[in-house]
């Protein structure tokens, strides 16, 4: 679509250069541009925007996410300067504000997997849950009760929002905070099922998670790890996961959920553990 949409535009040289996807997320379109097609993003957000059904607002992503709210600065190419859209997924809706909170429509497969697992009377602990997307699929299959948390305001205002608009089989509770202080004064040993979605830190964190959650108990392991081939990423992950756990863990399996950069890859290693 994206290649459709910029014919007559670029070159095919400049075509290769420009990512080949794009994440639409409701009516607002983000994209990624070389440095070397700069000089050309109006020109590529305006194309999207008339190419791209339903959109009403294109964005440049002018820097990576970051920083411990999550967030990234968009620039307006094309259509509304709102960043605010509502975005639909498995049959739940929610508001997201794309600039001031994290949110990513490429998890969707993962989100789906988690609530698949989780067993009706369970307590998950989702200890970076943003906007509530994972915690409110979950309750919505499941009559689970799930704790989200976020350090970003914002976020954790827009999860109260998403909770109510979505009826729920089970509860989901939304924690402005620290994940680590959360956990230490109100959830410790809480959890049949701790998420840890923040993968870049996965370490630093991880005897906030050990805290969170029962013996006998899963953790999901979220990290970034190196690998020169694709399908060695998730034996690398449990390998390192091993390396660094302070407590008996059974490894359930894991999986790799995306690719983010040149042989870097997110995995989830899904362990038991034993205190």
């Amino acid at each position: 679509m994206l290649k459709k949409a910029l014919e007559g535009i670029l070159s095919e040289e400049e075509g290769l250069e420009l990512f080949s996807a794009f994440d639409q997320i409701g009516e607002i379109i983000i994209v990624r541009i070389p440095d070397s097609l700069l000089s050309k993003k109006k020109m590529i957000g305006e194309a999207l925007l008339e190419n791209v059904h339903p959109a009403r607002s294109v964005f440049y992503q002018a820097t990576p996410v970051e920083g411990d709210f999550r967030t990234r600065n968009l620039e307006i190419l094309a259509g509304e300067d709102n960043t605010e859209t509502e975005y639909r997924e498995y049959g739940c809706r929610f508001k997201v504000d794309v600039e001031k909170a994290f949110f990513s429509p490429r998890l969707s497969t993962e989100r789906d997997r988690i609530a698949q697992m989780i067993q009706d009377g369970e307590t998950m602990i989702n200890m970076f849950g943003g906007i509530g997307m994972f915690s409110i699929i979950a309750a919505k299959k499941k009559k689970c009760t799930v704790y989200n948390i976020d350090l970003n305001p914002y976020a954790a205002k827009l999860c109260e929002e998403n909770i109510r608009l979505n009826k729920l089989a089970g509860r989901v509770i939304s924690i402005h905070g620290d994940a680590a202080q959360v956990v230490k004064e109100q959830l410790q040993d809480k959890g049949d099922r701790t998420l840890m979605l923040l993968p870049e830190r996965s370490d630093e964190f991880l005897d906030s998670a050990i805290s969170a959650t029962k013996s006998g108990g899963t953790i999901h392991y979220y990290s970034h790890q190196h690998a020169d081939k694709r399908q060695d990423a998730v034996e690398v992950s449990k390998q390192h996961y091993l390396q660094v756990t302070p407590v008996k863990s059974e490894i359930l399996g894991g999986r790799m959920v995306r690719a983010v950069g040149p042989r870097y890859y997110q995995t989830v290693v899904d362990v038991r553990i034993t205190k």
